[in-house]
């Protein structure tokens, strides 16, 4: 099995037939690739130069930005505390959100604050670019989505603009076989969708309908997406939240970044009128802060 390439460039492509392309992915697998997307490959190696340094730092340094209580919301989260549901290891993985900047003014209170880093120039600034150039790539492939849902195009906007989407920094050390556990456990992602920005290494695997584990090949240039369980609900399983994970296939340390983006709080998480079929889920209606309480719990249990 190999996931599609799919350019996005609308120069080139009519956006329905983008939309086909990444809808039938979602269906078929989960996941899909994405190229000719207009990230700037120099910013992104910018924010993974500078989480280099920032991972290189003293681990006494490093834990003055790490929020206690905050269950890794925010700032730094130090080697063994995220584990995967089920999973009897830690990943093997230390890592740094970084959230959106410009709350509506009911929020600022409630969401967890950025942290900033003093010790590296630019840091804080080079991380809110590329969060608002993720950001509206998020909102642009929801739009694609939406379209081939045959919902309007700007379907999932209001629904999205203040969600707490996160951009994570995740440092892998060198391969070390007396470390148990995976780089990255098995599991599905909580959200709407992730966006991986892809690098040269190996070592990422997703699950396909047989449950079997299927190596995928990235590079620098193009950027895994995933579709999480929350567009899954939404859905009523016409797009599929499949599992993934990192095995520890490689010996040098590796810097990845990804984003993922939620629903506003308030969002209810229910299947859309338009998309037929009995709803497997139920109908119960789950609002994003009841999904997001009880990933908070079960994270603030391992610190």
């Amino acid at each position: 099995m190999s996931l599609p390439v799919i350019s996005i460039n609308e120069a080139d492509r009519e956006k329905i037939d983008i939309s086909r392309d990444i809808g039938k992915s979602c269906e078929r697998y989960g996941f899909f690739i994405i190229k000719d997307h207009n990230l700037k490959i120099s910013i992104i190696e910018n924010v993974r130069n500078l989480s280099k340094e920032f991972f290189s730092l003293s681990l006494e340094s490093k834990m003055k930005y790490h929020q206690v209580g905050g269950a890794g919301q925010r700032g730094y989260t130090p080697f063994g505390i995220e584990k995967a549901v089920n999973a009897s290891s830690p990943d093997q993985k230390e890592f740094w959100h970084h959230g959106r900047s410009n709350w509506k003014k009911e929020y600022i209170n409630t969401i967890p604050k950025n942290e900033s880093v003093s010790e590296i120039e630019n840091f804080d600034q080079t991380l809110n670019d590329l969060f608002k150039d993720l950001d509206f790539l998020g909102k642009r492939i929801l739009t694609y989505i939406s379209l081939y849902l045959n919902l309007s195009s700007d379907w999932f906007d209001k629904k999205i603009n203040q969600g707490n989407s996160i951009l994570r920094l995740i440092h892998y050390p060198p391969t070390d076989k007396k470390n148990n556990g995976l780089r990255a456990g098995p599991h599905e992602d909580i959200n709407l969708i992730t966006l991986l920005l892809g690098t040269q290494q190996e070592g990422l695997e997703i699950l396909d309908q047989n449950n079997n584990w299927i190596p995928i090949k990235t590079s620098p240039n193009i950027i895994v997406c995933n579709v999480g369980d929350m567009l899954q609900r939404l859905t009523n399983k016409k797009l599929i939240c499949q599992g993934d994970h990192m095995i520890l296939q490689i010996t040098r340390e590796e810097i990845q970044a990804a984003t993922t983006r939620y629903l506003e709080r308030g969002g209810q998480i229910q299947q859309i009128d338009k998309v037929v079929g009995e709803p497997i889920f139920g109908d119960d209606l789950i609002l994003t802060e009841d999904v997001l309480e009880m990933i908070e719990v079960q994270e603030s249990d391992l610190w």
